[in-house]
């Protein structure tokens, strides 16, 4: 029986740390920006590697 009250507050001290740093990262504002996720799919992406040649598919 002693082993559930141990569960419980080490539970309740979790519970806690995790909502004190959930309004951490509120108040800094890590959960602000909700328009740039939405249209990231627009951007081009940059190849990753310039300086690779790429083959030419022309015919001669």
């Amino acid at each position: 029986m002693e082993v559930i009250f141990i569960l419980i507050a080490i539970s309740l001290i979790l519970a806690g740390t995790f909502l004190f740093l959930f309004f951490r990262a509120m108040k800094g504002g890590q959960f602000d920006d909700n328009h740039t996720p939405a249209i990231r799919i627009l951007f081009e992406n940059e190849p990753k590697n310039k300086d690779k040649k790429v083959p030419s598919t022309k015919s001669k």
